[in-house]
This record gives structure tokens, sequence and C-alpha cells, in this order.
């Protein structure tokens, strides 16, 4: 090993260690309130990136644009869907020490395990596609890079950023962290310039609304875009051996931690998702701009209605998402890999091949907002399969011991996966009858 190499190893023992060593004096009382809670800080906010991907940015705003306020609380529902589930993923990777296709591959028939593979491999494919014409898109309006040539700095960039990982998961987490926070405050800079209507937001985020096919699709979309197949499965490897418990006691300690993580990384998430769609509604449903369906159109609308610091701010925070939820989708497809099969590949390799379909589809001129929003329908009809997963183990005492979900938390995950399932369904009749 060479002196460098022996260097870069040693600091990433220093540096994992530092953070164990302080989870293990909170986890023992030691350390106190918030100082406590910092070393557990990390997984929930890679998990969160997913929520708040460019593809959230094409159905939010869309959403927002055609149905102005009224579909705020599809947003809320799936933010609850959404703190749940990836408290159970993460759960159960500390419960059981292996992530969910892990689990799966053990302990379902093989023929399963293989079909289960295909489909996240192909949500893995279709969510990479809308984090990178994000970000392809993102570069393009903000420098003026042509898209083809976006698309390929996007792919350098987040293959760099990815390389963080071999100095050990602490500087990944606070890079990827530092992200997420960079969007929140985007969006908390585009809420002062947009002035929503509070009364409006309240009124919408409790209310339930759906009205036609359009708002449905659109609805299957929102949902498709924030409740992520991929960050499910990620989420249980991000916690499996990252603080090992020793015990029972430790393993309920943890747990606690990691749940007040999730609340705080998905309340961030949900903010930027209820803001990218208010905005679109106090800015274009209002101002007669309905039509804006795409992201090119939000941002020439936004520099006329808002100033062009609102639209750079605006490209900041998708160019930020992009890179980002890339950076979490190759993490999580490596993840779908290694779990259902056993193997892995490059992670070059795989950053080449799942950035292909992007630059096809640049290359030929497809509407890249359009192909966000299908991107994200296609997510919504393969997010049953790692649902139903979760709910399966996660209620099983032989798996997770103490941690083993209570009745009301198998109910209420339940339910969520039937109205998914539900707004499937429909989705599918309404496409067939019209």
């Amino acid at each position: 090993m060479s002196r460098t190499n022996s260097l870069t190893v040693d600091r990433t023992e220093t540096t994992e260690h530092r953070t164990v060593s302080a989870a293990r004096d909170a986890i023992s009382g030691k350390v106190k309130g918030f100082r406590a809670l910092l070393p557990f800080l990390g997984p929930a906010f890679i998990a969160s990136i997913a929520y708040i991907d460019p593809g959230n940015f094409a159905t939010n705003i869309q959403s927002g644009a055609r149905f102005g306020y009224k579909m705020l609380w599809i947003i809320v529902l799936a933010n609850l869907m959404a703190m749940l589930l990836q408290n159970m993923s993460a759960k159960l990777g500390i419960a059981t020490g292996k992530s969910l296709p892990e689990i799966c591959r053990e302990n379902l028939p093989k023929w399963l395990t293989i079909i289960m593979w295909i489909v996240s491999e192909l949500a893995a494919m279709a969510t990479d596609l809308a984090e990178f014409l994000g970000a392809t898109l993102a570069l393009n309006l903000l420098a003026g890079i042509p898209m083809l040539l976006a698309t390929i700095i996007t792919g350098v960039v987040t293959y760099l950023i990815l390389m963080l990982e071999k100095y050990g998961f602490r500087p990944l987490e606070k890079f990827i962290a530092a992200f997420a926070f960079l969007i929140g405050l985007c969006y908390l800079v585009e809420t002062i310039f947009s002035k929503p209507n509070i009364a409006q937001i309240a009124y919408h985020s409790v209310v339930p609304w759906l009205g036609n096919s359009e708002s449905l699709i659109l609805a299957v979309g929102v949902l498709g875009a924030t409740v992520m197949p991929h960050a499910i499965y990620l989420h249980s490897s991000l916690t499996q051996g990252r603080i090992v418990p020793r015990n029972d006691n430790e393993k309920i300690k943890i747990q606690k931690f990691s749940t007040k993580e999730i609340f705080i990384a998905m309340t961030l998430a949900g903010f930027i998702n209820l803001s990218m769609m208010y905005m679109a509604a106090s800015v274009f449903n209002t101002t007669g701009n309905s039509q804006i369906a795409d992201i090119q159109s939000a941002y020439h609308t936004l520099t006329p209605l808002l100033g062009p610091a609102a639209a750079s701010v605006f490209l900041i925070s998708l160019l930020a998402s992009g890179l980002s939820s890339s950076v979490v989708g190759t993490m999580a497809g490596q993840v779908i890999m290694q779990g259902f099969v056993g193997f892995t590949i490059p992670v070059w390799i795989r950053r080449l091949v799942t950035m292909l379909p992007t630059v096809i589809i640049v290359a030929i001129g497809v509407d890249p907002t359009r192909t966000l929003v299908i991107s994200q329908v296609v997510l919504s009809m393969v997010l049953p399969f790692p649902i139903i997963a979760l709910i399966y183990f996660t209620q099983k005492k032989e798996f997770m011991g103490v941690l083993t979900n209570k009745r009301i938390t198998t109910i209420a995950s339940s339910l969520f996966a039937l109205i998914i399932l539900g707004l499937n369904v429909w989705l599918v009749v309404q496409t067939v009858l019209s």
C-alpha cells in the first residue's frame, strides 16, 4: 500500500471512529440534547435527497401551475408516508444488520427475488433519468452549456462526488446534507419572492381534492416523485452497519435517534416540495400562466414575473437537486444489485450505463419535462414492491426482535400501500377509457 493510500485509510478510520465513539457516548447518556443527536445525522438526509429530486420539480411545478394550491394535500400525504416508510427501512437495517434487498434474497423465492431486482433496476434507471435531466437542464439554462455537454459534465461531477465514499461514510453524508440545506435555503428565498397565499396553503394542505384524469396523472406523478422505491431500499443499507448495536437496549436507543433524524430530514424535504408547488400556484396559476408545463418555461416566466434573481435561485436549487440526487441514485443502484443478486459492478460502469438513457433523450430532442413526469409515474407503479416487502419483514419478530412493528405501524403502512395501489389502478383505468 502506498503512503498516500495509507494516509487516506488512516483518516477514514479516524473519522468513522470519532463518529462511532460520539454515538456510543450518546447511547450511554454521557452526552445529552442536540449534541447527542449529531453523530446519528446523515442516513436520513441522504435518503431525503431522493424526495426532492428534479422529478419533484417537474410534477410539483406542473401541478401548481395547472391547479393552483389544490394538490398540496398530496404532498402532505406523501411526506407522511415517506416518514413512516423511511423509519421502517432504517429500523430494519438497525435490527437485522442487513439491507432490505439482502433480506429479500435470503428469505423469498429466487424467482420472486429476480423479478424484484429487475423491477427495482428499472425504477433506479427511471430515477437516474429524472436526476440527470434536472442537472443537465439547470446547467443549460444557468450557464448556457449545450444540453449534450451538460449531460457529460453532470456524469463526471456526480462520479467525483461518489469518490468521497473512499473516505468513509461521514464526508459523503455531510456533503449530501449540505446540498439538502442549500435547496431548502433556495426555496425559502423563493417563498419570500413569490408571496404565496398562506390561508390557501393551510386549507389545501389538509383538504383532499382530485379533479379530472389530468390531475390524477399528476397526483400519481407527485406520489411517485415523493415516495421513492430506491430510497426505501437504500435507507436500510445506510443504517445496517453504521453504528452497530451490542444489545437490544442499544437497538432501541439507536432507533430513537434515527427516528428524530428522519423527522428533521423529511420535514425539510416536505417543506421544499410544498414550496415548489405553492410557488408555482402563486406565480403561475394566479397570473394566468396555468399552461406552464415544463421547467424551461417556468424559468423563462419567472424572470419577468419575479426578476432574474428569483429565476437564478430556482436554477441553483435544480442543479443542487440534480447532482446530489444522482449521487444517491447511484448508491441505491449498487445496494439493489448487491442485495438482490449478490454482486456489484464498478461505480464508473453503473454511472456510465445509467446516464445513457439521458444522453439518448437529449440527443434526439425529447421534451425533458414530459419525460420527467412520465418517469415519476413509472416510479409510482414500482413503489408497491419495496413497500409490501418492507411491511412483511418489519412485522415479523424473528427478523426484528425488540424493534418489531407495533400493530398501528403495520396498519398505517398497509393503508398507505393500498392508497398507492388504488391510485395506480385508477390511473390505468382512466388511461384505458380515455
